[in-house]
């Protein structure tokens, strides 16, 4: 029932914001959709805890923040590397694993790494990525550690597991 109060909170608030209109003609349009909507979700079985996540909002926030700072950080890097004398790009394909439990974790993880310059994620595979980085050296697995801890704290609303856990 949580979920679908935060839901429905956020549809609304989507609606309003898209559309700005406060006449009744619109606020009965608006009702009409969110209830399809909330109908729609409940019969496909989508409101749960990765469908959604609103109570991690505060989570989200941070860790937006913080990859921010690391797609500064990385364009920076690329950048240096692209105009600087050597064009020291060497690039490489590697297979990092997610400690995230859930399908959001994952899919965040790998969307971080595809929002990094440099690096893009070519597909996943459970909790297997394979990611193509523009410089070899920076393109091991402990370089998305940070990444990937963060990611799942933030998604699984716990600490990760370690990485060398089987999960199966």
């Amino acid at each position: 029932m949580t979920y679908a109060f935060g839901l429905f909170v956020a549809l609304t608030g989507f609606w309003f914001v898209l559309s700005g209109q406060t006449s009744p003609f619109f606020l009965g349009v608006a009702v009409i959709a969110i209830i399809a909507t909330m109908w729609l979700s409940a019969r496909l079985k989508v409101i749960d805890r990765d469908g959604s996540p609103y109570h991690r909002a505060p989570q989200l926030l941070l860790y937006l923040g913080w990859l921010i700072g690391e797609i500064v950080k990385a364009n920076v890097a690329v950048i240096a590397r692209v105009i600087g004398p050597s064009h020291a790009i060497d690039p490489a394909m590697v297979e990092v694993k997610s400690s995230a439990t859930s399908n959001l974790g994952r899919a965040l993880f790998a969307n971080s790494i595809t929002l990094t310059p440099g690096t893009v994620t070519v597909d996943v595979v459970g909790a297997t990525l394979k990611v193509h980085a523009l410089v070899r050296e920076n393109a091991g697995a402990e370089s998305f550690e940070a990444m990937d801890r963060k990611s799942a704290r933030t998604a699984d609303a716990r600490r990760p597991a370690p990485s060398g856990t089987d999960r199966s």
